[in-house]
């Protein structure tokens, strides 16, 4: 009997052998062009769970059970992918493959919209991409410029420096409605929200890619991610060793420095190393400030060394006091990575930045000075999970508001000599001298503030069934020592734990794909909120068609709810207010949108991308620029008495005029956004881009009479968005040369944003319930210089690679120096120009 068991479990054995027989797949991937190894590549079994990922030299190795043949896929964001048919287990043995950087964008993966890698038109959701071809052609330090060439944004520039985008309506000089991440990581200030911008420690020469997915994102991202995300990777040093030194100057006496190097130590370390220096001058531009009360008098005896002359005009303005133009930036950052295995990694980032700068807001202009960000940043990364927590520091104690400095400074003048009236007045020097230094109270901004961020997601496919499920914490720490936040007896702590999960499903070789997303946040303020999204996407030969659902939200910020600003010219909106007419204002909730969307992304003739979608958004409890809740206060109309339960005097000695933050009642936008590139070969290609953007407010509901003056009209929703715009560019890059021209039309629309204004004629609209819109003329405290937008710009980009180390690069942007003039409080943007150097020494690897 023994030996007829050990007969049978030898049968059994070899019957399982036979049934479970593996093939042993390996190789390795390089780069087309450089022969470089590529780690990090995915490589897997099409239709099945088998796979692995590349390590360090560009080689697999993996078993999968699949029968002969079978079709090896590999593939890697940035690059085109491949596909290797397998038709016997000798022929999966020491494969050696080269992927090419993707030319046509159907190829290109991208990891913002599922959180996971996949390939840009199976993604359920619209995606643009700067790639890193597109960075290193740039001959500027600022990537931000490469926005302009994305569609459906709208793309703003307020200087030299100052770039920006908005998604799909309701700008504002304060928005922090898009989110935006670095690796991951959040690239926002603590208290506003806002993008960190021209404050980002990230060097341009580290980047591998920049992402923009246009829509609600909020289901796997969080607050703040309604109407989009901007995702900005950076270079593994793995894959991109060497050293590049980048020397740039030009217009406005820009200058800028930057130096990258990364590096393998053996087969587990590796680490990269950026740093900058950047510095320049702004356009010449004053933002007058037009100083309430009546007018000074000019006086031969008054002189002020630097400060503006005082008015005997009350139609003219003043200078802003001691506005200095020079921007200046000191960033950089170092990475350590650890391979534990070959397909798990620890990373660890410090990266900082101290920067001075002019900066656009809600009341003009901020001076900004030796604003400092640190971040530090831990990773694990591996094949199913992801885990990382970073820590976020915000510094600055001298920046300040120019409007309101200047305003103190005249204020202060007038009372020293008080005179009011047309005569004459003297005043000593150290009377100005005084004024000079009192106009800082109320004026200046100091910030310590932090946050801190943690996260853990896993993901995993089970057949034709992928899982991604996550948990995020963060807890933001606002201090501003009591100068622009009600955080006089402490740090304003604010709590906040999100869950979300998606299921991806595919149905077989049917071409349809369903995705459905949940997430679940909980919130110190505003509680806990639920947030869906779903996808049908079906995908096909020449493209993938689909339809989505998502809701979006937009949570208020900790200057939303806490704030005070300027004496309290600026109160927050976390407690509500009460009017002494009886008139209550609650306190601001969560903003929702919800939206429908239908896309096709494919290539539906040979060379031809196209990527078009068309949306409808239902918007509830919008919330608002800053608004003036009692706009008829200053001529004897109710006044604010109350700021939750406290009196109105414990926060503003001005309680006829409070701005601060509102919901919307129900508003309604739609659109469409148009992308077409057509690839002539592999060396030129021609883009267009065409966005539309309408909406509907409805008169009748007086939940959206966001001023309070009892009529529904255009001012109290505040689009600021053009309905029309369209770009058309031609790109080369053929051997050694490169070159790009690009050709930008915005539509000419209206813009209002706090105390700036920037609009035309308008005799039937009333702005804050004062007066009239007059174009090019004073309005309260600033000027309105008319609409913005109504211009075409044609920018030009040229470059050479004179070796394979060298590479010299120029760009003239607004070619025709066209007056254009893209945002408030800002300049009428002139012809710039930039040259480049770019050194590149590839380290040879042992």
């Amino acid at each position: 009997m023994f030996t007829t068991m050990v007969r049978g479990l030898l049968m059994v054995v070899c019957l399982a052998g036979a049934v479970f027989a593996q093939t042993t797949v390996s190789g390795v991937v390089k780069d087309a062009e450089s022969g470089e190894p590529l780690i990090g590549v995915s490589v897997a079994v099409k239709g099945t769970t088998s796979g692995g990922i590349t390590d360090e030299s560009g080689n697999f190795n993996f078993s999968t059970n699949a029968r002969t043949p079978f079709t090896v896929v590999i593939s890697s964001v940035g690059y085109a992918n491949k596909e290797i048919l397998v038709q016997n287990a000798n022929d999966a043995s020491n494969l050696s493959v080269d992927l090419s950087q993707s030319v046509i964008l159907a190829d290109e993966v991208v990891v913002s919209a599922s959180r996971r890698a996949e390939k840009i038109t199976e993604s359920p959701a619209t995606v643009n991409v700067i790639t890193a071809q597109d960075i290193a052609n740039l001959p500027s330090f600022n990537p931000g410029e490469l926005l302009a060439r994305q569609k459906g944004v709208d793309f703003v520039r307020s200087g030299v420096l100052g770039t920006g985008i908005n998604v799909r309506g309701f700008n504002n000089t304060f928005n922090a409605k898009n989110l935006q991440l670095n690796d991951g990581r959040f690239s926002t200030l603590i208290a506003t929200g806002l993008p960190m911008g021209a404050l980002t420690p990230v060097v341009k020469e580290d980047i591998e890619r920049v992402e923009i997915v246009l829509g609600p994102s909020s289901a796997l991202y969080g607050p703040n991610a309604g109407n989009g995300i901007v995702n900005t990777v950076t270079k593994d040093p793995r894959t991109s060793q060497g050293t590049t030194l980048a020397f740039g100057f030009g217009a406005q006496d820009v200058f800028s420095t930057r130096i990258r190097h990364a590096q393998t130590i053996g087969n587990r370390f590796a680490f990269k190393i950026n740093g900058e220096y950047t510095r320049g001058t702004e356009f010449e531009y004053t933002d007058s400030v037009y100083v309430t009360g009546n007018a000074l008098t000019a006086n031969p005896n008054f002189n002020p060394g630097q400060a503006p002359s005082p008015l005997n005009n009350p139609t003219r303005g003043v200078a802003e006091l001691d506005l200095d133009r020079t921007f200046e930036a000191i960033k950089g950052d170092v990475s350590l990575y650890y391979s534990i295995d070959d397909d798990k990694d620890i990373i660890f980032s410090y990266l900082g930045s101290n920067s001075s700068n002019l900066g656009v807001t809600n009341q003009g202009r901020n001076q900004i000075r030796d604003w400092q960000i640190h971040q530090f940043h831990l990773r694990y990364v591996s094949t199913n999970w992801f885990a990382q927590v970073y820590h976020t520091l915000s510094r600055t104690d001298s920046t300040f508001n120019l409007n309101q400095r200047t305003t103190n400074y005249w204020n202060l003048i007038r009372n020293a000599t008080g005179n009011t009236t047309e005569g004459g007045a003297t005043i000593t020097a150290s009377e100005e001298a005084s004024a000079r230094a009192n106009s800082f109270t109320n004026a200046v901004f100091t910030d310590d503030s932090e946050r801190w961020n943690a996260e853990l997601q896993y993901n995993n496919q089970f057949g034709n069934l992928t899982l991604i499920a996550g948990a995020q914490f963060q807890r933001d720490e606002g201090d501003s020592n009591g100068t622009y936040l009600l955080d006089t007896d402490g740090e304003i702590v604010v709590n906040q734990i999100g869950v979300y999960t998606q299921l991806e499903y595919k149905f077989g070789n049917s071409g349809f794909k369903a995705v459905a997303s949940a997430r679940g946040d909980n919130h110190d303020f505003y509680g806990f909120n639920f947030v869906p999204k779903g996808a049908l996407l079906y995908i096909g030969d020449k493209g993938t068609w689909r339809l989505t659902y998502g809701l979006g939200i937009a949570a208020p910020t900790i200057i939303n709810l806490e704030g005070r600003l300027f004496g309290g010219l600026i109160l927050g909106n976390g407690e509500g207010f009460t009017l002494s007419d009886g008139t209550v204002i609650n306190e601001l909730k969560v903003e929702k949108t919800q939206t429908i969307e239908l896309g096709y992304k494919g290539n539906p003739l040979k060379g031809l991308f196209i990527d078009a979608n068309a949306y409808f958004n239902f918007s509830q409890d919008f919330i608002s620029p800053l608004t003036n809740i009692v706009p008829t206060g200053l001529a004897g109309g109710p006044v604010v008495t109350l700021r939750g339960t406290e009196p109105i005097t414990n926060f503003t000695a001005l309680p006829g005029l409070v701005l601060t933050y509102l919901n919307f009642g129900k508003v309604n936008t739609w659109g469409v956004d148009l992308g077409f590139n057509y690839y002539i070969n592999n060396y030129f290609n021609i883009g267009l881009n065409y966005s539309y953007f309408d909406y509907d407010l409805r008169t009748d509901d007086l939940a959206n009479d966001s001023n309070r003056d009892g009529v529904v009209s255009e001012t109290d929703l505040l689009l600021n968005t053009p309905k029309h715009k369209a770009s058309i560019s031609f790109n080369a890059n053929k051997g050694r040369f490169f070159g790009t021209v690009l050709a930008r039309w915005v539509q000419e629309y209206d813009f209002f944003s706090g105390i700036n204004i920037a609009a035309a004629d308008n005799s039937n609209l009333l702005w804050d319930g004062y007066t009239t819109i007059v174009a090019d003329a004073p309005h309260r405290r600033s000027y309105n210089y008319g609409p913005l937008g109504g211009f075409v710009n044609v920018d030009l980009g040229l470059g050479y690679r004179i070796t394979d180390f060298f590479t010299a690069s120029a760009q003239v942007s607004n070619l025709f120096d066209t007056e254009m003039r893209e945002l408030v409080a800002s300049p009428f943007i002139g012809r710039l120009w930039g040259f480049e150097l770019k050194v590149n020494v590839p380290t040879k690897r042992k």
